[in-house]
């Protein structure tokens, strides 16, 4: 796993928010924080976050960069707020886009 060499030292945790209560090829999810963000764009690097869904529910997930160069974002088991159980899964990211003072993930297909 390599880290953009502008990437933060240590490790902090973002806010993500998905506008679902669950992830599936071509969500998005805007992340709020990230301290470069057109740095993060071209070069994203590892980061945690704390994913909110759309029914408040919050998942501590984590964007990783696997080889060759593909960033997964891995989510655990969690329920919706309505009950239902969803199992852990990764997610290859498909894109990266800024958005204004946000870095807007569009999930892809599952790793």
């Amino acid at each position: 796993m390599s880290q953009s060499s502008t990437g933060p030292a240590e490790s902090d945790t973002y806010l993500a928010v998905c506008g679902h209560t669950h992830l599936f090829p071509g969500a998005r999810c805007r992340v709020t924080g990230l301290p470069d963000l057109q740095a993060f764009v071209a070069d994203p690097w590892p980061v945690d976050l704390d994913l909110r869904f759309s029914d408040d529910v919050v998942a501590e997930v984590e964007l990783r960069i696997e080889d060759p160069a593909e960033p997964v974002l891995t989510v655990p088991a969690y329920t919706t707020g309505a009950g239902t159980a969803v199992a852990g899964r990764r997610w290859l990211i498909r894109e990266f886009v800024r958005t204004g003072d946000e870095v807007e993930l569009t999930i892809g297909s599952p790793a």
